[in-house]
């Protein structure tokens, strides 16, 4: 437990201690989301490798997903059982071990078996090292705590894409696996020196049948969603038969969870007005930004015509304007509230998705990093601050299952956004008589010199506007994110640990 007088030393920045902590935690946070980023570049390479499908390799992706979901509703109740530190470092092994058995697959059923060996790990990272840093900074900091969480989130979307096409380009696609080597042991060694002792005092008994019915149930439903740009349809079996079991098994838990005093997810914080608004205004910010995230690399190699590398590095705004606004955010929102500043982010997205609406097939490369640079100021003022909103109003004894809760908001959220998108951009192509491969094969200049005078641009000029139209999605699912954004606090939160910090109850930590 941090004592009273530690998270309050210098209540106005973030002191020594603190930032040592923040440093382990972001070495493996890091890990998690560049590795989504790194290996969404390597996809191609992975059918090419192992003569596949897209559709086979994207299980890549898709299976590293699923094991978040599963592993991050226990990751709460271990965090409280085992203690932070010994589950901190435990994940970094299974994803470092996950890591290096990708590196060594030999088909693409064991790469995929391997990536959810990755995810498990890498699921318990994000909420765990959350739970750390909050009760490392003390409630008056929270703001700046995921300030500094974020800068993860800034370096994927950056780094991920350009480290992973320099690597398969200069080296070969085992690199993108084996990278996570050297980094997991600096991240193992600084989390054994750096990160206090545990004292672990589980006060409650593991829900067991809560775990045998969200854990399946997110996983089959994520499962479900996942399949649709696969199959084509939402009316597949395949579809239908998973996603209504999962469907199914999370109701089950809700009413389980609702009846028990100690469930898996502690549903009982939905009584909280401001969390219950953040996961409302998170899910809906998630859906729209991050399945649109996964349109724009795919817009400038296909459309475009750009390389992999390339496409990274056309990327880059959008994580610059991100790190300009999201460390002035976390200190503002320690002092106005959250509120006004994802009121100021949205609109900003609005604008950058704005002009992505509009793309044409040669659509002017300064006007469209222009539109991603002013998006990412938008992000940097939204997805931290809601973050904040959800975990400031938190007792301690509530941090690690409120930080539980958001990541799952954020996973279930993050894969329907992408199926979502997926299914848009797919049905837009084929009412044009399309497909991915068709318009990509247009920049292969053996291709493009059998086809008919005009042919080319017209592909392109029709794949444009399938991606406009797809953005446009996008676009109205930010618009009505403001509908619950407007009930976020526009002053400083109340935080029930300040005052827990001077009442007799304290005495018994």
């Amino acid at each position: 437990m941090t004592s009273p007088t530690a998270a309050n030393a210098a209540p106005d920045k973030l002191d020594g201690t603190v930032l040592k902590i923040a440093s382990v935690v972001v070495l493996g946070a890091i890990m998690s989301i560049l590795d989504v980023t790194v290996v969404s570049v390597a996809l191609p390479t992975f059918a090419t490798e192992f003569d596949t499908t897209y559709a086979t390799v994207a299980w890549t992706m898709t299976a590293y997903t699923l094991a978040l979901a599963t592993v991050i509703p226990v990751t709460g109740w271990a965090a409280d059982r085992f203690g932070t530190k010994r589950l901190y470092m435990t994940a970094l092994v299974l994803f470092v071990l996950g890591s290096v058995l990708c590196s060594f697959a030999w088909d693409i059923t064991s790469l995929i078996g391997f990536r959810v060996l990755q995810g498990l790990g890498g699921g318990m990272l994000m909420p765990l090292g959350m739970t750390i840093m909050t009760k490392a900074a003390g409630p008056d900091r929270v703001g700046r705590v995921m300030a500094v969480l974020g800068i993860p989130m800034l370096l994927g979307p950056i780094g991920g894409p350009i480290l992973g096409g320099w690597l398969i380009e200069a080296a070969s696609w085992h690199w993108i696996f084996l990278i996570n080597l050297p980094i997991g042991i600096i991240a193992l060694a600084a989390a054994f020196i750096i990160l206090p002792s545990d004292n672990a005092s589980p006060s409650e008994s593991f829900d067991f049948l809560g775990m045998l019915l969200l854990s399946p149930g997110l996983a089959l439903f994520l499962f479900g969603v996942s399949s649709i740009p696969e199959v084509g349809t939402v009316a597949s079996a395949r579809v239908l038969v998973s996603g209504a079991i999962g469907l199914a098994l999370i109701v089950a838990f809700v009413f389980h969870a609702l009846r028990k005093d100690h469930p898996l997810i502690d549903l009982h914080l939905f009584k909280n007005r401001q969390l219950s608004v953040a996961v409302i205004t998170t899910s809906l910010f998630i859906v729209a930004f991050m399945g649109a995230g996964l349109l724009f690399p795919s817009y400038f190699i296909q459309v475009g015509g750009h390389t992999t590398l390339a496409a990274g590095l056309l990327m880059a705004p959008q994580g610059i304007g991100a790190m300009l606004t999201m460390p002035v955010a976390g200190r503002l929102v320690d002092k106005i509230g959250p509120g006004k500043i994802v009121l100021t982010g949205l609109p900003l997205i609005l604008i950058g998705l704005g002009v992505f609406t509009q793309v044409a097939s040669d659509s002017p490369t300064w006007l469209l990093m222009g539109a991603l640079f002013v998006m990412g100021m938008g992000m940097g003022c939204t997805m931290m601050p809601l973050m904040t909103a959800a975990i400031v109003t938190l007792s301690n004894e509530q941090v690690a299952r409120g930080s539980t809760l958001m990541n799952i908001v954020q996973q279930t959220a993050g894969s329907i956004g992408t199926a979502v998108m997926s299914v848009v951009l797919t049905n837009q192509l084929l009412d044009r008589g399309l497909d991915s491969q068709t318009v990509a094969m247009q920049h292969v200049p053996e291709v493009a010199a059998q086809e008919p005078p005009g042919m080319v641009d017209q592909v392109l000029s029709q794949a444009a506007d399938a991606f406009g139209n797809t953005f446009l999605v996008a676009t109205v699912l930010i618009a009505l994110t403001l509908i619950p954004a407007f009930m976020l606090p526009r002053k400083k939160s109340v935080n029930p640990r300040l005052e827990a910090e001077d009442a007799p109850t304290v005495m018994m930590h």
